[in-house]
């Protein structure tokens, strides 16, 4: 995701913006490990070197263990906006939120400039490990988490449903009981793409993102469905990346920033290869390109808001 060098704006008119005045924040440590893409592909679970990540613990203090919503950044890293936002909105309306820096542990700041820093697929490990953290919390309902992605994070957040992880990898306490994942990028042929989680997706993406595709998307949402998988997603016109981020109020472009849009990724004999050339993917591929960008849209942030609120009383069962 994107890498801000513009002031931060705080949109005051702005739902993402309510107090939270009974929230209490934690630090909650996640054991985790740093796999290497061929690793995490081919399962190999005592593969990569342990780490240890932190996670901001946000909710609304409640004699009864509330739901939670693991909030996933992108390549922005741990400051993102959307993360910002959500945190708030989510406590707002009493749901427990874990803010997970995926980065900081890993001694980086940001991928958006040069994203073969941070491998595709480790926040879903980084996810099923924070899940576990919470499964004895005494402040959290284990049983009840969520999975909410931006961008890179959104990858994290949509691809975390697929079987095949899951039985790899997957949290050994605490149920996801849904995935939210928020313009990632969905370019990729993965094995066993299409054998999900009895576990509802949604997906969310501005229609003029320039940086993760909606169509590529959309054609991997549609096929889930067509599959029998209880997958939707929900396009908004007009809409670019980081549409919730309300720290990015004025369009913003990067000419640093790498976009792998047009780059479609295929997994072989667990390895990651250009579609195109048919060798091992690289962000030095010719079509990677550079300069996508991004702008805060308050009537999808508004509508992204409402569905949400919707969707996670539904599968929260409205405690």
């Amino acid at each position: 995701m994107l890498r801000l060098s513009i002031p931060l704006v705080f949109l005051s008119l702005s739902p993402f913006c309510a107090s939270v005045a009974s929230a209490a924040d934690e630090a909650v440590e996640v054991n985790s490990r740093t796999l290497t893409d061929e690793d995490f592909l081919q399962g190999n679970i005592a593969a990569g070197t342990p780490v240890t990540l932190t996670g901001n613990l946000s909710g609304p203090e409640s004699a009864e263990r509330p739901p939670v919503v693991i909030l996933l950044h992108g390549t922005d890293g741990p400051g993102s906006g959307a993360v910002w936002g959500w945190e708030r909105f989510l406590n707002s309306i009493g749901i427990a939120t874990l803010s997970l820096d995926s980065y900081t542990a890993r001694n980086l700041t940001q991928a958006s400039t040069d994203q073969s820093l941070f491998g595709q697929f480790t926040q879903i490990y980084d996810a099923y490990r924070a899940a576990d953290a919470l499964a004895d919390h005494p402040r959290i309902d284990g049983s009840r988490v969520a999975l909410m992605g931006f961008s890179r994070g959104g990858n994290a957040a949509l691809y975390s449903a697929m079987m095949r992880f899951q039985k790899s990898f997957g949290p050994s306490k605490a149920r996801i009981v849904a995935h939210l994942p928020f313009y990632p990028a969905c370019n990729f042929q993965l094995v066993g793409e299409l054998e999900v989680a009895d576990a509802p997706i949604r997906e969310f993406h501005g229609s003029d993102d320039d940086w993760t595709l909606a169509r590529t998307c959309r054609g991997y949402i549609d096929r889930l469905a067509a599959a029998g998988s209880d997958a939707t997603m929900t396009e908004y016109k007009g809409a670019l990346h980081a549409f919730d981020s309300p720290r990015n109020p004025a369009r913003f472009t990067d000419s640093d920033n790498q976009t792998s849009r047009n780059c479609m990724r295929k997994e072989v004999v667990g390895k990651l290869l250009n579609a195109a050339t048919g060798r091992p993917f690289s962000y030095s591929d010719a079509c990677v390109e550079f300069g996508p960008s991004s702008q805060y849209n308050d009537p999808a942030a508004t509508a992204a808001q409402a569905a949400v609120k919707a969707f996670l009383n539904e599968v929260f069962g409205g405690k």
